[in-house]
């Protein structure tokens, strides 16, 4: 009796184990690529720096509602969430980065979760693991910012949404869930969140009358409750500066969406998107264009529906941004790992997948279902693989050092591109027909990991302030900023956010050069030292500014 409570112990372990499976296997795909670093730390200027100073803010002052002179203009969500992690493991640009760290890895099973009840388990693993290597996504769930918090949320509403549906008993508790979701991204992202909401209004409204989602009092009891933090951090903030916390949150985004602040056209996004995303862009439009002649049923509104509507909303939005877009990628990796599993069918058989298409249908889907698609395929990456090892290769030999750590990514994605037309060649010519389209796919997956991992390694997803890293580290500078406050009149406001992150005292500004005290540091723009009339010294130069102490 003992033996076989053994064996059904046993047999237990191993079908949790393959359950388990698919998660641990996507979490070690993904976690070198978020860790992979050269050693050195530094915060992009915008919009990194921004939230992490804003938290810092909260931390140094202990008060994490109205630290702000005037009423601020976003919802503190973000900030509240890094100012946690200062908490627990103290106040550095690490500790920063590991909300955006930790939801990317939720998002990432969310998307092989609900792509395993939408496409099947197989396209849903190779859709997390094409997510991964998707160089806005990974290089975002390397920044302090709320963009990848927000769209965990948002999938783990469309998550909670299906699961609705699939299981009626279970079904408070996920609508509950949706709906807090949602109320809680207004406090993560402000009225952002409105916009993958309006995009789920299709599936909710045209298949009202199946799932009857927008009938339930316990999403709107949901969204309620998500919504709490924000009404007690609003409450709290009018209490300190009356109307004006309203009219911030309202003008900013009547800002954003009627002020075009950096000139990108409505096509924007058209070019942005597949640059981003290369190469996967085109895979997806493969099997956007796969899904459309064979739709999903039930779900068709959400996997379609709900990115073309985002689409749409941020092209017409008058700001325009590359990770305004950054919801769309989880649904990018959906298609492309559609359109990938497609081809690899093709390269196994050599036949294109039959579909019940009328003869003029076929004739579009023809020009791009080719039987030798595959084939040119590998050998065209093939063939740039072996361009970018050629050019890597000189850039290595004559290049300047600035532009050699670009050769390094160059080599790593080149010589992975070749296992295409190697695998290519030696099944079809060779005969080795065990290189089925499982070699094949990963000749897809593994250049990208590659140059991503390489990118990391060089720290080009991690450093983006290497020289003023390098200047605060220097013993002398180092020994000022940490005893005494120091002054600027104006500077830059991307250098401005810096400092208030990096420098252990604040610094301060003042009027004009009069105000600063005798013997005190100030900042100031290097051409302005020969107009100084004040005794004074430089320290030392950093790009366009210069530290100096006035004498006197």
């Amino acid at each position: 009796m003992f033996y076989k409570l053994q064996i059904l112990q046993y047999i237990w372990r191993q079908i949790r184990l393959v359950r388990l499976l698919p998660y641990l296997s996507l979490f070690t795909w993904i976690l070198p690529l978020l860790l992979f670093t050269s050693g050195n730390n530094s915060l992009m200027a915008h919009d990194e720096a921004l939230y992490a100073s804003r938290a810092r803010l909260m931390f140094d002052s202990g008060n994490w509602m109205t630290p702000w002179e005037n009423a601020h203009h976003k919802t503190p969500g973000p900030y509240w969430l890094i100012a946690s992690f200062y908490k627990l493991f103290g106040m550095s640009d690490i500790s920063a980065r590991i909300p955006s760290t930790i939801a990317g890895i939720f998002s990432l099973w969310l998307v092989y979760e609900i792509g395993r009840i939408m496409l099947g388990k197989k396209i849903a693993w190779l859709a997390a693991a094409i997510l991964s290597v998707e160089f806005l996504w990974l290089q975002y769930c390397r920044l302090s910012t709320p963009d990848v918090p927000m769209i965990f949320l948002v999938l783990l509403a469309i998550y909670s949404l299906i699961k609705t549906e699939l299981y009626p008993k279970y079904r408070y508790f996920w609508s509950f869930i949706t709906g807090f979701s949602l109320g809680l991204g207004f406090l993560v992202r402000s009225f952002m969140i409105f916009l993958p909401i309006i995009a789920l209004l299709p599936y909710l409204i045209w298949e009202h009358h199946r799932h009857r989602h927008l009938a339930s009092p316990i999403l709107y009891l949901g969204f309620l409750v998500g919504l709490i933090p924000t009404f007690v951090w609003l409450w709290l903030s009018w209490l300190h500066y009356g109307n004006d916390s309203f009219e911030e949150l309202l003008k900013f985004v009547v800002h954003l969406g009627f002020e075009d602040q950096n000139h990108n056209g409505r096509l924007f996004y058209i070019w942005n998107i597949p640059l981003k995303a290369f190469p996967w862009a085109f895979f997806g439009i493969l099997g956007l264009v796969l899904t459309l002649y064979r739709p999903i049923p039930r779900y068709h509104l959400i996997l379609v529906g709900f990115p073309l509507v985002l689409f749409v909303e941020i092209s017409l939005f008058t700001t325009r941004f590359p990770h305004y877009s950054l919801c769309l990628y989880p649904f990018i990796a959906l298609f492309a790992s559609v359109g990938l599993n497609w081809l690899g069918n093709t390269y196994n058989t050599g036949i294109p997948p039959q579909f019940p298409l009328q003869k003029s249908e076929r004739n579009i889907l023809n020009l791009f279902t080719r039987k030798n698609l595959p084939r040119n395929l590998s050998y065209g990456f093939g063939s740039l693989g072996v361009l970018l090892v050629i050019a890597s290769t000189i850039i290595l030999t004559w290049g300047s050092s600035d532009i050699r750590k670009y050769a390094a990514i160059g080599l790593a994605m080149g010589f992975g591109w070749l296992i295409l037309p190697v695998v290519w060649i030696s099944r079809y010519h060779f005969g080795k027909k065990f290189l089925t389209a499982r070699y094949w796919i990963a000749g897809w997956l593994i250049p990208c990991w590659l140059a991503l991992a390489t990118m990391g390694s060089i720290g080009m997803l991690s450093d983006y302030n290497p020289v003023l890293r390098t200047f605060l580290q220097q013993s002398a500078i180092a020994s000022i900023v940490q005893s005494y406050p120091t002054y600027y009149v104006q500077i830059d406001q991307k250098t401005q956010v810096m400092f208030e992150f990096y420098l252990p005292i604040h610094a301060k500004q003042v009027a004009s050069i009069s105000q600063i005290p005798a013997l005190s540091y100030a900042w100031i723009y290097t051409d302005q030292s020969p107009k100084l009339s004040r005794p004074h010294r430089i320290i030392s130069t950093i790009q366009e500014y210069q530290l100096i102490q006035f004498l006197s």
